[in-house]
């Protein structure tokens, strides 16, 4: 009996040992599986600390050739209103695009001015006033750009003049030497009524349009190495 008690306890034992050791390896991929995630965290973390930028300075008188995000008109913009716009050419120093093609650009409207019916051209000019680059913004200053309307002044003095003439014409034949005067009047109204009808010619400048504009002063970009 005691030979039988014995062997049961040895039996016993051994079963425990073999269910401990099965379940020590069941285990253990998992345990190595999650030391393998923690080790790639950590590396990413150390990478993006360790990652290294080096400032590059863009000189005065660098061009930056942008394209409006937007459409701008001297009808409908002010003085102070602000505009988005996006790097079209890549502006590259030292072998490094600093700053890169589609970075976000903002400006603002110099001045704006309506066209006016008689002599006033239309007037828009625009400034650049800060660049994103890799997640962080940079003050710029610039020079202005824009576009000026032509002085149509000439045109409608033409236009005026000739409707005084046409209007003397027209009078001489009804009336005479009285009837040119009241004629000239009268030709000279409706010209000037034709220039004012006719000659208000603002400045649109659409989404796409490309504008290029000239740094005023240094700027120091942070780049990736």
């Amino acid at each position: 009996m005691l030979k039988s008690k014995g062997r049961g306890s040895v039996g016993l034992a051994a079963s425990l040992a073999a269910a401990l050791a099965l379940a020590g390896c069941s285990s253990s991929p998992k345990t190595g599986t999650a030391s393998g995630n923690d080790a790639n965290k950590s590396g990413g973390v150390l990478g993006s600390l360790f990652e290294t930028t080096k400032p590059i300075t863009v000189p005065e008188g660098t061009v930056i050739q942008v394209v409006l995000d937007q459409t701008l008109s001297s009808a409908q913009n002010h003085s102070g209103d602000e505009f988005s716009a996006s790097v079209s050419t890549p502006v590259v120093i030292d072998g490094k695009s600093v700053l890169p093609k589609g970075a976000r650009v903002r400006g603002r409207v110099v001045e704006a001015r309506e066209s006016g019916h008689l002599k006033t051209p239309a007037l828009l000019r625009l400034a650049l006033t800060s660049v994103e680059v890799g997640g962080k913004s940079y003050e710029i200053d610039t020079s202005s750009t824009g576009r000026a309307g032509r002085s149509h002044a000439k045109r409608n003095i033409e236009f005026i003049g000739g409707g005084a003439a046409g209007g003397a014409l027209i009078g001489g034949i009804a009336g005479g030497g009285k009837g040119a005067l009241i004629g000239s009047a009268i030709g000279a109204g409706a010209g000037t009524a034709g220039a004012a009808f006719t000659g208000k010619k603002d400045i649109v400048l659409r989404a796409e349009t490309p504008l290029s504009f000239r740094l005023v002063r240094p700027v120091t970009i942070q780049v990736k190495g």
